[in-house]
């Protein structure tokens, strides 16, 4: 079980900025069971330590991570000008303020990760951590070796060469092939990219698994909550140091 500083925690809980709780700290205006802590860096249990700023008890939010299923025809985002189905309009009866862990275009299902932490979601989005995403892709056409080779190694796209992907041949029929792709990057609808710059674009497309996670058990338009495990393993995977409201 890890402490955390004091600022740090204030901070997360949304009271100001890390340089305003410091100040608010050496001001005299915040107790930690009792006492009246004047000294940056002391570090407390949030879960556990009562901490009062400016006579206001501080409320923690428990952090947490759900995995969903999402459908075709879902927007990743919380909210929709234009009035459509958004990923909000699954988790209705979530009372945190959650959202969604990267992209998954419109006309793509898949594993979604949302949750209501942001320094959690920056690590799994940054590219320093190159986090696993696995893809299964149904294309037109056949690619030839040369093309999945290509895949492999990196395809030109407009914004850069791609990075080197892991492609597998599943399955292929006349005139659509199945392909397996794990990619560790991020950009904007790069699968579809990928296969177009190859000449095979993509009919259909599902995420099924990033890093150790995968739809096992999640129907579409369905979600559930990380158990303790595999949140613990997630927060290891991106070298995030936790406190125990987080596992």
């Amino acid at each position: 079980m890890e402490l955390e500083r004091l600022q740090k925690v204030m901070a997360q809980a949304g009271i100001a900025s890390r340089r305003q709780c410091e100040r608010l700290i050496l001001e005299g205006l915040v107790r930690v069971n009792g006492q009246i802590v004047k000294k940056l860096g002391t570090k407390v249990h949030p879960l556990v330590d009562e901490i009062f700023v400016a006579e206001k008890r501080l409320q923690v939010e428990i952090k947490k991570v759900f995995l969903f299923h999402k459908p075709i025809g879902v927007i990743t985002s919380m909210s929709d000008p234009q009035g459509r189905k958004t990923v909000a309009d699954f988790f209705h009866h979530v009372s945190e303020r959650v959202y969604p862990v990267g992209r998954l275009d419109y006309n793509t299902s898949g594993l979604l990760l949302i949750t209501n932490d942001g320094e959690l979601a920056n690590r799994l989005t940054h590219p320093r951590y190159k986090i696993e995403k696995h893809y299964v892709a149904e294309v037109k056409g056949i690619p030839s070796q040369k093309a999945i080779i290509q895949l492999r190694q990196g395809v030109k796209l407009h914004d850069g060469w791609t990075q080197p992907a892991k492609v597998e041949r599943i399955k292929a029929t006349e005139s659509i092939c199945t392909l397996r792709i794990v990619i560790r990057e991020g950009r904007n609808r790069q699968v579809r990219r990928m296969c177009e710059a190859i000449g095979h674009p993509v009919i259909r497309l599902k995420r099924d698994q990033i890093g150790f996670l995968t739809l096992k058990g999640l129907k579409q338009g369905t979600y559930r909550q990380c158990k303790e495990e595999e949140r613990i393993k997630l927060y290891q995977m991106v070298n995030f140091i936790q406190s125990s409201n987080r596992m």
